[in-house]
């Protein structure tokens, strides 16, 4: 076996570890796979997050068909949070582009952002039942029209989040939910939050095309690895206990965030460059 096809079946075997995860917890898409593609295979940060984001539309996208089949979808809840993310995420897209997507100062940018929305994440993991027992009754007291701004709201932080980091659309945007919308059932919260993930993650996925961040091969690989193990991971869930793999998942999270925060993102000399694939 080449020195490449070694290379793509480890991409290949790290799409399967990640999707195993996302279909256990249904949370760490993003933030295992971008820090994984900096941090063990070298890539430039820019290029891990465009191409983590279509990958990440590319398996939501299934997940939003089952859920839409399903109906445990709240269309109102996904409209609100697209009003917020997508404008949002062409202006953090349009910022990305100014400072130069190949810059130390973008490398540097997204190391920080990453870091901050991993040790968010983790937070949300281990805190989140917390959270929502604190503070979920007051805020399924406030007013209608004060619910819809501050979804929007919710909405707008993701954008940003995910455009600069691919992480956050998953534990932050479900525990936003839950706190905004304490009676909708759980299945309609965590389809909800998948449905909007698909167009939030596209969009701030084709920005990064257009920016030239996109590893097609790294795409490729990451994906016909991720659909076994996202379908082998949903089966599986119901049989691990999904609080144990969330502490797991959160003290990982954690660890690669302390990190990413101590500049230990590979140097300019050896990261791999961003690809050349923007659309003509």
């Amino acid at each position: 076996m080449s020195a490449i096809h070694s290379i793509q079946f480890l991409y290949t075997i790290s799409g399967f570890a990640v999707g195993l995860l996302v279909g256990l917890t249904g949370v760490g898409g993003g933030s295992l796979m971008t820090p994984l593609l900096i941090l063990l295979f070298g890539m430039h940060p820019a290029a891990a997050v465009g191409t983590d984001l279509l990958y990440a539309a590319a398996t939501k996208s299934a997940g939003s068909a089952m859920h839409g089949f399903n109906r445990t979808v709240d269309w109102r809840v996904v409209v609100r949070l697209a009003a917020g993310s997508v404008p949002m995420t062409i202006v953090s897209i349009a910022v990305l582009s100014y400072l130069d997507i190949n810059g130390q100062g973008t490398q540097q940018l997204i190391g920080w952002v990453l870091a901050f929305a991993l040790l968010l994440t983790a937070g949300t993991l281990i805190f989140r039942n917390r959270i929502v027992a604190r503070y979920a009754p007051s805020m399924g007291a406030l007013p209608p029209n004060r619910i819809a701004v501050l979804t929007v709201v919710v909405g707008g932080i993701l954008g940003v989040l995910v455009s600069i980091s691919s992480v956050g659309a998953g534990a932050i945007g479900v525990t936003a939910l839950v706190l905004l919308y304490p009676k909708l059932p759980t299945a309609r919260i965590v389809g909800s939050d998948i449905v909007h993930a698909v167009p939030l993650t596209l969009v701030a996925g084709i920005g990064h095309w257009f920016l030239g961040s996109i590893d097609w091969p790294v795409f490729a690989a990451l994906i016909l690895g991720s659909v076994p193990g996202i379908l082998i991971g949903s089966y599986a869930a119901a049989r691990v206990p999904e609080t144990a793999l969330r502490v797991v998942l959160a003290l990982t999270l954690l660890a690669v965030a302390a990190k990413l925060s101590f500049g230990l993102i590979p140097s300019s000399t050896n990261i791999v460059a961003v690809q050349t694939s923007a659309p003509h």
